[in-house]
């Protein structure tokens, strides 16, 4: 079993069940390994989570990052932003959706490392919200938060099929408009 597919198994089974719900038994049981074995790659839990948050900011990061790059005014740039950021939280990887999970139950030294990585990312979002020409007296930080929620909470709800995780991202920027 290679580290890879562990760590898609666990982005999968997080993404799904959170962090505290998820066992290193279950991972190991839907890789079809003995939980044993999963030490070899992973010396605790805490390094499988940080592993898989790691590569969804990564990943999530490289998509809105190549996004924006196509783009050139303010409002254009945001909304590749948004379509990227929810194409790679609805995307079958999983990874990226572990960064949308209930980080208060980690314990404490780990849920500082993965919001550190979080933050990280959202810089970007700041950055293209500080861009935007919004009226004047607009809160940027509760705008930007307000959007990003929006995006983060749309995996409990949607359903493919229906809208295309682009559509969903326009209207969502086109709503704050």
């Amino acid at each position: 079993m290679s580290r890879e597919t562990l760590m898609a198994v666990s982005a999968r089974l997080f993404a799904r069940g959170g962090f505290d719900a998820t066992s290193m038994r279950d991972i190991a049981g839907e890789a079809g390994m003995l939980a044993g074995s999963m030490y070899y790659h992973f010396p605790s839990k805490n390094d499988l989570i940080a592993a898989v948050y790691e590569e969804g900011v990564a990943e999530i990061s490289a998509a809105v990052d190549a996004a924006v790059a196509a783009t050139d005014t303010p409002w254009t740039r945001l909304e590749a932003a948004c379509v990227a950021h929810l194409q790679s939280l609805l995307s079958d990887t999983a990874h990226a959706a572990v960064m949308t999970a209930d980080l208060r139950r980690l314990d404490a030294r780990l849920r500082r490392r993965l919001i550190a990585m979080r933050d990280g990312y959202e810089r970007r979002f700041v950055e293209l919200v500080a861009a935007l020409p919004l009226g004047q007296g607009t809160d940027r930080t509760l705008w930007r938060l307000q959007l990003l929620g929006a995006l983060n909470w749309t995996p409990t709800w949607y359903r493919p099929g229906r809208k295309s995780p682009g559509a969903i991202a326009r209207a969502l920027v086109g709503a704050l408009k």
